[in-house]
């Protein structure tokens, strides 16, 4: 299981540039989580990673966890207030939440930015080329999707 979730995380932060576009544009429904931590799973597994890559990325994603904690908790308290505000129809309040909502939503993607580049510089030149193979693969996969589902 450690083994599992060591792996999931490290993809998760690697393969997150997608990801976190797909976010921005209005979040990964709960069908896409199972797909996407298929998708991480696979990944880790054709990078190979070793033992002592492992446990550094353990490291970089336990230390980006512990920084973004404070943060979420609140983005949570925004939405939160955002409720409010809606329910109140406080077009003003709406409009500050908003704006100090995208900060926190900013300084989330910074930090998980920084991880991805920190998990990047452990990976071999070998490895760092399958990821970049990989990531043109799911994106390439993820337009042809988007695609179909237009053309529906």
């Amino acid at each position: 299981m450690r083994r599992n979730l060591i792996g999931l995380a490290v993809v998760a932060a690697l393969a997150v540039g997608a990801v976190l576009a797909q976010t921005a544009q209005g979040g990964l429904g709960k069908g896409r989580l199972a797909l996407g931590a298929n998708l991480r799973q696979r990944v880790i597994k054709n990078l190979n990673l070793t033992d002592a890559q492992k446990t550094q990325a353990k490291g970089i994603l336990q230390a980006a966890k512990a920084a973004g904690a404070p943060i979420r908790t609140q983005l949570q308290a925004a939405r939160q207030e955002m409720a409010a505000a809606i329910k109140a129809g406080d077009a003003g309040k709406i409009q500050s939440i908003a704006s100090a909502a995208g900060v926190l939503q900013g300084q989330l993607m910074a930090n998980r930015a920084n991880a991805m580049a920190k998990l990047y510089g452990i990976l071999t030149p070998d490895q760092q080329t399958k990821l970049e193979q990989m990531q043109a693969k799911i994106q390439q996969l993820r337009q042809q999707l988007r695609a179909a589902q237009a053309g529906n």
